[in-house]
Protein backbone atom coordinates (compact mmCIF):
# COMPACT_ATOMS: atom_id res chain seq x y z
CA UNK A 1 0.00 0.00 0.00
CA UNK A 2 0.79 3.70 -0.97
CA UNK A 3 0.70 6.30 1.60
CA UNK A 4 0.94 10.37 1.25
CA UNK A 5 2.32 11.50 4.61
CA UNK A 6 2.07 15.55 4.28
CA UNK A 7 3.62 18.16 6.87
CA UNK A 8 2.54 20.85 7.65
CA UNK A 9 3.86 23.66 9.45
CA UNK A 10 3.40 22.80 13.08
CA UNK A 11 7.18 22.49 13.63
CA UNK A 12 7.11 21.84 17.17
CA UNK A 13 5.30 18.31 16.51
CA UNK A 14 7.81 17.38 14.05
CA UNK A 15 9.66 15.59 16.79
CA UNK A 16 6.83 13.29 17.68
CA UNK A 17 5.96 12.92 13.56
CA UNK A 18 9.55 11.24 11.88
CA UNK A 19 9.37 8.88 14.70
CA UNK A 20 5.74 7.70 13.14
CA UNK A 21 6.46 7.88 9.95
CA UNK A 22 9.47 5.92 10.43
CA UNK A 23 7.01 3.53 12.29
CA UNK A 24 4.89 3.37 8.87
CA UNK A 25 7.96 3.08 6.25
CA UNK A 26 8.23 -0.36 7.88
CA UNK A 27 5.10 -1.45 6.48
CA UNK A 28 4.04 0.87 3.90
CA UNK A 29 5.52 2.73 0.44
CA UNK A 30 5.37 6.67 2.16
CA UNK A 31 5.70 9.41 -0.13
CA UNK A 32 6.22 12.85 1.43
CA UNK A 33 4.71 15.62 0.86
CA UNK A 34 5.38 18.92 2.32
CA UNK A 35 3.63 22.36 2.76
CA UNK A 36 5.07 25.77 1.31
CA UNK A 37 5.74 26.47 4.78
CA UNK A 38 7.49 22.97 6.24
CA UNK A 39 9.34 22.89 2.80
CA UNK A 40 11.17 26.42 3.09
CA UNK A 41 10.65 27.59 6.52
CA UNK A 42 13.59 27.28 9.41
CA UNK A 43 12.50 27.77 13.13
CA UNK A 44 13.34 26.67 16.53
CA UNK A 45 12.57 23.40 16.27
CA UNK A 46 15.29 23.00 12.62
CA UNK A 47 15.90 24.21 9.10
CA UNK A 48 13.81 23.34 6.13
CA UNK A 49 16.64 21.27 4.90
CA UNK A 50 17.15 19.32 7.92
CA UNK A 51 13.45 18.17 7.93
CA UNK A 52 13.58 17.26 4.14
CA UNK A 53 16.27 15.19 4.77
CA UNK A 54 15.11 13.19 7.53
CA UNK A 55 12.13 13.21 5.49
CA UNK A 56 13.83 11.55 2.67
CA UNK A 57 15.97 9.21 4.49
CA UNK A 58 13.07 7.60 6.23
CA UNK A 59 10.44 7.30 2.62
CA UNK A 60 13.68 6.96 -0.15
CA UNK A 61 12.30 9.92 -2.44
CA UNK A 62 12.11 13.23 -2.16
CA UNK A 63 9.13 15.50 -0.72
CA UNK A 64 6.21 16.53 -3.01
CA UNK A 65 6.45 20.10 -2.90
CA UNK A 66 4.72 21.93 -5.15
CA UNK A 67 0.91 22.00 -7.04
CA UNK A 68 2.43 20.47 -10.39
CA UNK A 69 3.99 17.43 -8.36
CA UNK A 70 1.00 16.09 -6.52
CA UNK A 71 -2.10 17.13 -8.57
CA UNK A 72 -1.50 13.80 -10.55
CA UNK A 73 -2.58 12.14 -7.06
CA UNK A 74 -6.16 11.61 -7.99
CA UNK A 75 -5.86 11.29 -11.45
CA UNK A 76 -3.16 8.59 -11.03
CA UNK A 77 -5.24 6.91 -8.08
CA UNK A 78 -1.31 6.83 -6.45
CA UNK A 79 -2.67 6.87 -2.77
CA UNK A 80 -4.38 4.36 -0.89
CA UNK A 81 -4.47 7.43 2.01
CA UNK A 82 -3.42 10.27 2.69
CA UNK A 83 -2.39 11.56 6.25
CA UNK A 84 -1.98 15.09 6.91
CA UNK A 85 0.52 15.00 10.18
CA UNK A 86 0.71 17.91 11.77
CA UNK A 87 -2.33 19.66 10.11
CA UNK A 88 -2.57 23.27 10.96
CA UNK A 89 -5.65 25.27 11.78
CA UNK A 90 -4.73 26.97 8.73
CA UNK A 91 -4.73 23.58 6.83
CA UNK A 92 -7.94 22.60 8.80
CA UNK A 93 -9.66 25.61 7.48
CA UNK A 94 -8.67 24.95 3.35
CA UNK A 95 -9.89 21.92 4.02
CA UNK A 96 -13.19 22.64 5.07
CA UNK A 97 -13.36 25.25 2.40
CA UNK A 98 -12.55 23.28 -0.42
CA UNK A 99 -9.61 25.70 -0.95
CA UNK A 100 -6.56 23.73 -2.99
CA UNK A 101 -4.19 26.46 -3.21
CA UNK A 102 -0.72 24.73 -1.88
CA UNK A 103 0.08 21.03 -1.93
CA UNK A 104 -1.19 19.56 1.33
CA UNK A 105 -4.59 20.76 0.37
CA UNK A 106 -4.37 20.19 -3.32
CA UNK A 107 -2.63 16.55 -2.29
CA UNK A 108 -6.23 16.31 0.01
CA UNK A 109 -8.10 17.30 -3.31
CA UNK A 110 -6.72 15.06 -5.63
CA UNK A 111 -7.22 12.16 -3.07
CA UNK A 112 -10.36 12.37 -2.20
CA UNK A 113 -11.48 12.08 -5.96
CA UNK A 114 -11.25 8.56 -5.70
CA UNK A 115 -13.34 8.27 -2.37
CA UNK A 116 -10.24 7.26 -0.33
CA UNK A 117 -8.92 8.13 3.23
CA UNK A 118 -7.43 11.63 4.44
CA UNK A 119 -6.75 10.85 8.03
CA UNK A 120 -6.24 14.10 10.09
CA UNK A 121 -3.62 14.56 12.99
CA UNK A 122 -4.34 18.03 14.47
CA UNK A 123 -2.21 20.65 15.36
CA UNK A 124 -3.43 23.42 16.44
CA UNK A 125 -3.59 26.54 19.33
CA UNK A 126 -7.19 27.54 18.45
CA UNK A 127 -8.98 24.10 18.03
CA UNK A 128 -11.47 24.89 20.82
CA UNK A 129 -11.80 28.61 19.27
CA UNK A 130 -11.88 29.95 15.66
CA UNK A 131 -10.95 26.32 14.39
CA UNK A 132 -13.41 24.21 16.19
CA UNK A 133 -16.22 24.80 13.16
CA UNK A 134 -14.04 23.35 10.98
CA UNK A 135 -13.18 20.62 13.31
CA UNK A 136 -16.82 20.52 13.04
CA UNK A 137 -17.12 20.02 9.24
CA UNK A 138 -14.14 17.90 8.37
CA UNK A 139 -15.75 15.73 11.29
CA UNK A 140 -19.04 15.18 9.26
CA UNK A 141 -17.66 14.25 5.70
CA UNK A 142 -17.00 11.13 4.54
CA UNK A 143 -13.22 10.24 4.06
CA UNK A 144 -12.31 12.20 6.53
CA UNK A 145 -10.87 10.77 9.64
CA UNK A 146 -8.94 11.95 12.39
CA UNK A 147 -6.42 11.12 14.93
CA UNK A 148 -7.46 10.96 18.66
CA UNK A 149 -6.96 14.44 20.27
CA UNK A 150 -6.81 15.94 23.35
CA UNK A 151 -5.71 19.44 25.22
CA UNK A 152 -2.00 19.23 25.37
CA UNK A 153 -1.71 22.41 27.82
CA UNK A 154 -5.19 22.91 29.24
CA UNK A 155 -4.37 25.79 31.27
CA UNK A 156 -1.65 27.45 29.70
CA UNK A 157 -3.02 27.39 25.96
CA UNK A 158 -6.82 26.46 27.06
CA UNK A 159 -7.70 26.24 23.00
CA UNK A 160 -5.45 24.15 21.56
CA UNK A 161 -5.24 20.47 20.86
CA UNK A 162 -2.89 18.31 19.29
CA UNK A 163 -3.26 14.53 17.98
CA UNK A 164 -2.09 11.31 19.84
CA UNK A 165 0.47 10.96 17.11
CA UNK A 166 1.27 7.50 18.58
CA UNK A 167 -2.33 6.90 17.21
CA UNK A 168 -1.71 7.33 13.69
CA UNK A 169 -1.24 3.83 12.59
CA UNK A 170 -3.95 2.64 14.09
CA UNK A 171 -6.01 5.64 12.73
CA UNK A 172 -5.01 4.35 9.00
CA UNK A 173 -5.60 0.85 9.76
CA UNK A 174 -9.26 2.03 11.03
CA UNK A 175 -9.36 4.98 7.99
CA UNK A 176 -8.67 2.14 5.54
CA UNK A 177 -11.55 0.21 6.75
CA UNK A 178 -13.89 2.97 6.83
CA UNK A 179 -13.73 3.04 10.61
CA UNK A 180 -13.10 6.21 12.25
CA UNK A 181 -10.79 5.05 15.45
CA UNK A 182 -12.64 5.82 18.98
CA UNK A 183 -12.48 7.32 21.50
CA UNK A 184 -11.53 10.37 19.43
CA UNK A 185 -11.98 12.42 22.44
CA UNK A 186 -8.98 12.17 24.80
Amino acid sequence: MTVGFALCGSFCTYGRIFPVMERLAKNYDIIPIFSQSAYHMDSRFGTAAEHIARAEAICGKPPLHTLAEVEPIGPKKLLDALIIAPCTGNTLAKLAHSIADGPVTMAAKSHLRNARPVIIAISTNDALAGAAENIGKLLSRKHYYFVPFGQDDAFGKPTSIVADFSKLPQTLTEALAGKQLQPLLL
